[in-house]
């Protein structure tokens, strides 16, 4: 019984995560070795830094309207996959598991974790389409430096 409530715990504590893309994090915070996410910017970041990067009036009109067009679009997958997500925490709760019905539910989940993946990837290859390189280099520049200033070993503390 023990044993049910851990995994149960653990599988909602994954789905409540999964459930957690109300903002794009591709890009946030990349692993050096991660390719995707360094090629990429979080929206966060590219704002943040607006003015030191030279961000245009109409580049930061477009990148803000995309934002809310992704953040629309999310809403009704969000609300999809909850259902669902919940569905699969009871399924995995009980004392005898259907595979086939666990399998069917997590194809589901999946299916709209997908989706949401799909959007924020496109929402992060508008932005990075609407700055020029040089912004981009400069991007880069402060990620690279935030990232440094972070490192557990001096105590994030520059």
């Amino acid at each position: 019984m023990i044993a049910v409530t851990r995994v149960t715990r653990w599988v909602a504590i994954g789905v409540v995560s999964m459930l957690g893309y109300a903002s794009p994090t591709l890009a946030q915070n990349p692993k050096p070795d991660d390719a995707f996410a360094q090629a990429l910017f979080d929206p966060q970041l590219v704002l943040r830094h607006a003015q030191t990067i030279g961000l245009t009036t109409a580049q930061r009109r477009t990148i803000l309207d995309e934002l809310k067009t992704t953040q629309v679009a999310l809403g009704p997958l969000q609300a999809n996959m909850t259902e669902p997500a919940l569905d699969l925490v009871e399924l995995l709760g009980q004392p005898r598991v259907d595979e086939a019905r666990v399998v069917a539910k997590m194809d589901q989940v999946l299916k709209i974790e997908n989706e949401v993946k799909k959007q924020q990837a496109t929402l992060l290859v508008r932005i990075k389409n609407v700055l020029t390189a040089e912004q981009q280099t400069r991007l880069r520049e402060l990620r690279n430096a935030e990232a440094g200033a972070r490192r557990p070993d001096d105590g994030g503390t520059r």
